[in-house]
């Protein structure tokens, strides 16, 4: 007889409340193995694909594609022991409820889930246990045990079956328990001020799904533009919240994963930080001859090829144990600023996803080979979605290369809670005077924005200057060596 379990979304670490369905791995009717990845999420730090622990037939996919869930909230429900085939009589709905009002199994984060529950009792935080995919299979619906096509499923369907028309003030209003299971429907309802106990269920037993939410959503809404209509003309342009003019028709883009967190940080930072930035030019045509030299060097003893990101970074960590008060956070509550012993050094990557900072760990202990090695590795990640969020968090320092983007300069701002970030402009031939005469060099502009509560201008500018000499002198920077 099989046995329906839930799959609820699991906690995916580094404190993620909530994730958006990308992309759907399984069918309703797939065979799925235990620790098959079934869904794509996106969390506000990296694209997730989240294994189910538990092996059987799809009965059911809570949300589609697009839909954000919060943790906790079931994804799908699985048919432990239904792939086996139809081989015996089919159980009678008394069984097939019984199995359904079943206590849950144990959550898939405690790491108990034993095989007779079907499940692999692994821990589901982060990007799950790593077990090869195996491949979709979909079963007969003329072979699928009748308890797992007749049972009611607590879970918000993809489809919802036509129901009568729901009208919110004149539904009766529930007594007791209010009838909803998903923690999604109540959070819509509360973002609407929707009154639940008004709503009529189409659900199993009375049950309100998101269908029936979204309904009542909109009877409010067309009562209110009816109103609107017969009180007022619509204007053809109003005006939005922010006071300026906008088209009725703009285009509305909602601020949440990847791009969300970058904003949520972004604002935190430019609230909370009193930054000030401090800028020079400096002349980077020795540190270009020196890495041509160095990749062009041959035998035994050539490494790979070093980028010029890869020497900047390497300066950037001998700068910092020359200035260390630039390698630290303020602790706000108990008014301290906390120095960090080591350099986990963050660098900007723009990618299809949005503005990503991967962090070299340990950056104080590697040579310019190693660092360069290592964002060559989280760039690859990063273009591909598969940064995890500890790859992305943890940085105290940030190098910011937006002269990739064609330009010389910029003010950076602060990747919180860190307390400065060096940008770097484009390396391009302009006029310098060099050893007293007026000639052609490579020149970069170099910016270093700055929390004024950890030092001030004094200290940035040493920190800057010691950079521009190694840029101009890397001879300076084997001192350091």
């Amino acid at each position: 007889m099989a046995q329906v379990l839930e799959f609820k979304l699991p906690d995916l670490g580094e404190g993620l409340t909530e994730a958006e369905i990308v992309r759907w791995l399984v069918e309703v009717g797939d065979v799925v193995a235990i620790d098959q990845p079934v869904v794509e999420v996106e969390t506000a730090k990296a694209m997730v694909e989240v294994p189910c622990p538990y092996g059987g037939v799809v009965t059911a996919r809570s949300g589609v594609e697009g839909t954000e869930l919060p943790v906790g909230a079931p994804l799908l429900t699985v048919a432990v022991g239904a792939a086996e085939g139809s081989s015996g009589s089919a159980p009678s709905p008394s069984s097939a409820s019984s199995s359904l009002s079943s206590p849950p199994p144990p959550s898939p984060s405690s790491g108990s889930g034993t095989e007779s529950s079907g499940g692999s009792g692994n821990v589901l935080v982060g990007y799950g246990t790593g077990a090869p995919a195996a491949r979709r299979r979909r079963i007969r619906p003329d072979r699928l045990d009748r308890a797992v096509v007749e049972a009611p499923v607590s879970v918000a369907p993809v489809v919802a079956a036509p129901v009568a028309e729901v009208l919110v003030a004149e539904a009766p209003v529930h007594e007791g328990p209010v009838p909803v299971v998903s923690p999604l429907v109540r959070r819509l309802a509360r973002q609407h001020d929707i009154d639940l106990r008004r709503l009529a269920g189409s659900g199993p037993d009375g049950l309100i799904l998101r269908a029936d939410v979204d309904r009542a959503i909109r009877t409010v809404e067309e009562t209110a533009a009816a109103t609107a209509r017969v009180q007022a003309p619509v204007a053809a342009v109003v005006a939005a919240p922010n006071g300026v003019a906008a088209a009725s028709d703009a285009e509305r883009i909602p601020l949440r994963g990847v791009r969300g967190a970058v904003a949520d940080k972004l604002s935190r930072s430019r609230t909370e930080i009193p930054d000030a930035t401090c800028w020079v030019d400096a002349d980077a045509t020795e540190l270009m001859a020196v890495r041509a030299a160095m990749n062009a060097a041959t035998g035994p003893s050539a490494g790979p090829k070093v980028s010029v990101l890869a020497l900047l970074a390497r300066i950037c960590t001998a700068a910092l144990a020359r200035f260390p008060e630039l390698n630290a956070t303020v602790d706000t509550a108990a008014r301290e600023i906390v120095r960090l012993p080591g350099v986990h050094l963050g660098f900007a990557a723009q990618t299809e996803r949005g503005l990503v900072v991967p962090v070299v760990r340990d950056a104080h202990t590697r040579n310019a080979e190693s660092i360069g090695a290592e964002i060559a590795r989280l760039t690859e990640l990063a273009r591909t979605g598969k940064l995890s969020p500890a790859q992305l968090t943890g940085g105290t320092f940030t190098l910011n290369n937006y002269g990739v983007f064609g330009v010389d300069g910029s003010t950076p701002i602060i990747n919180h809670p860190e307390a400065a970030m060096l940008g770097v402009g484009r390396i391009m031939p302009k006029p310098w005077v060099h050893q007293g005469e007026l000639a052609v060099r490579q020149v970069v502009q170099l910016s270093l924005t700055f929390d004024h509560r950890v030092c001030d201008g004094g200290t940035a500018g040493g920190f800057l200057r010691y950079v521009a000499d190694c840029v101009e002198q890397p001879a300076v920077l084997l001192r350091t060596l």
